[in-house]
């Protein structure tokens, strides 16, 4: 395999993928809602979860997929893939309604896009 540690963080975030999308799913059984939200509060919430994942997720994948090949070592692709996995679980903890966990959604979004800026800046490191 060309890029084993993306692959890898890309295998996991599929199963969060997969998660979130189940909830999803639940909310709009339990609501009684086929089509858009419905007014539905939690059901907003499942679906923001998963368009926030949808959105930031594979700009990530490919910007470590690209950058995978050109550092010498894959600890800094563990390292980037361990911080955007941790993200995406904050935030998704995050976008409950309990308030404890509202910090979630900050620190979420704010390593997935530390992750996207880093890997971002190190691929045209690497190709300047």
């Amino acid at each position: 395999m060309i890029f084993p540690v993306t692959a890898l963080y890309a295998s996991l975030l599929g199963l969060l993928l997969i998660f979130l999308s189940s909830r999803v799913s639940q909310n709009r059984h339990r609501a009684r809602v086929s089509l858009g939200l419905g007014g539905d509060a939690n059901l907003e919430r499942a679906a923001r979860a998963q368009g926030n994942f949808v959105e930031y997720v594979p700009i990530a994948l490919i910007l470590l997929m690209m950058l995978e090949p050109e550092v010498p070592g894959l600890w800094v692709i563990h390292v980037l893939g361990s911080l955007l996995l941790l993200g995406r679980i904050l935030h998704a903890i995050g976008m409950q309604a309990r308030p404890i966990l509202k910090g979630g959604r900050f620190w979420g979004t704010a390593l997935t896009w530390l992750v996207i800026v880093a890997a971002s800046l190190l691929n045209l490191w690497h190709q300047l």
